[in-house]
């Protein structure tokens, strides 16, 4: 691509102080309608970071052969779930899109060929959270799908590619969850306040050593960590976007944990911010 070429596409997003990152738990999709401790954390961290010019998210919920960007002027609000009430089913989140920052991210990975998608939208790991940041949906949004044909490690270098978007105003947010095994859910605990199984409690506790002690090969290499990894991470596609957040903290940057509860035995809402030590 010649340099005038990416200019334009670039111009929308002018250079600006480092935006921080965020990995955000998104939990149940009843987190985008329900007011709670966890819906009034995502706000909390909202009010403290500057009006980003774009977010970038990548969400759980959107696994491909191959990494695709939504490159769409409108993205529909996907309701990727059932079995809810009928007011989150006609919940609309209708942030606009930006093709210019899809090609922009596009243009920046040179670890894989990205594809510009215009069917996907904004799924609910991206759109029952942001709507707690940003409200009036004003802010374009873009999702960046996981390729789960792919390493732990290679998503971490992919991640690491976008570290200049941070400097032209572009949120990342990774959207998914530490300990995800919905299989070991106690429904009968669901309202019980921080419940959460040994197992769950020991890779959490690991999870924020590593998290904090910025010792990220750990947490690359997950499926070496044990029994309590193994039933915490079943899947990894509600782990990874961690990683994508991990991946683009700074040496001079600190990490800020929120919302870092247990949910009904086997989930928990850690979330994190990283940002100017």
């Amino acid at each position: 691509m010649k340099l005038n070429e990416l200019n334009k596409i670039t111009s929308p997003y002018t250079s600006t102080e480092q935006m921080p990152v965020l990995f955000l738990g998104h939990g149940s999709p009843m987190n985008a309608i329900e007011e709670n401790e966890f819906v009034t954390g995502f706000r909390n961290i909202g009010k403290t970071i500057t009006k980003p010019n774009a977010i970038l998210c990548v969400s759980a919920h959107w696994e491909t052969r191959g990494t695709f960007v939504t490159a769409m002027e409108k993205p529909p609000t996907i309701h990727d779930f059932g079995g809810f009430p009928k007011a989150l089913f006609d919940l609309q989140y209708p942030a606009p899109g930006s093709p210019e920052l899809a090609k922009e991210t596009k243009a920046l990975v040179k670890k894989t060929e990205i594809g510009l998608d215009d069917k996907w939208g904004l799924d609910h790991g991206a759109w029952s959270v942001i709507k707690h940041l940003y409200p009036n949906a004003d802010v374009p949004v873009i999702q960046m799908s996981l390729d789960y044909n792919q390493t732990p490690q290679y998503h971490y270098e992919l991640a690491k590619e976008l570290s200049s978007l941070r400097k032209r105003g572009v949120l990342i947010i990774g959207s998914g969850n530490m300990v995800h095994n919905l299989g070991l859910v106690a429904w009968d605990k669901l309202n019980t306040d921080s419940f959460a199984f040994d197992w769950a409690v020991e890779a959490s506790e690991k999870m924020k050593k590593f998290i904090l002690s910025n010792d990220h090969k750990q947490l690359i290499n997950f499926k070496s960590q044990g029994k309590s990894f193994d039933l915490a991470i079943p899947t990894p596609e509600h782990y990874l976007p961690l990683l994508y957040t991990l991946a683009l903290k700074e040496e001079n940057e600190k990490v800020s944990l929120f919302n870092d509860k247990a949910v009904a035995g086997s989930l928990t809402m850690t979330s994190l911010k990283i940002d100017k030590a």
